[in-house]
């Protein structure tokens, strides 16, 4: 394995807000995402230049969203490192949660709201 940055390869394609939410909607117990490969707080920082500005935004979007499904349950966060400044930033589903408010779409009306 290199530690050389330049040689990881990228996330296996542009993931969306979107695409994170109906993978939330649809994911099986212990089903695992990768919703991005570099380094996100890097990555995500306009200064840096590593992304283009539009999949710059939307993987801000993505890890907030990532951030939120963690903390309501429909998931757990984890990072894997292969080297120097190369993760990869994974969800893993979690069972849904019992209740009135474990519909994901339920809570996310609310939060467009």
């Amino acid at each position: 394995m290199t530690n050389d940055t330049t040689n990881h390869p990228g996330p296996l394609r542009h993931l969306t807000e979107t695409d994170l939410c109906g993978w939330l909607g649809r994911a099986a117990p212990g089903e695992m995402l990768e919703y991005h490969r570099g380094f996100l707080a890097l990555d995500s920082v306009a200064q840096t230049h590593r992304l283009p500005e539009r999949q710059r935004l939307d993987l801000i979007r993505v890890a907030r969203r990532a951030i939120w499904a963690a903390e309501h349950g429909f998931a757990h966060p984890v990072q894997r490192r292969h080297g120097t400044d190369d993760y990869s930033y994974l969800l893993i589903a979690r069972p849904r949660p019992k209740g009135p408010s474990a519909s994901l779409s339920a809570l996310l009306g609310a939060e467009a709201a």
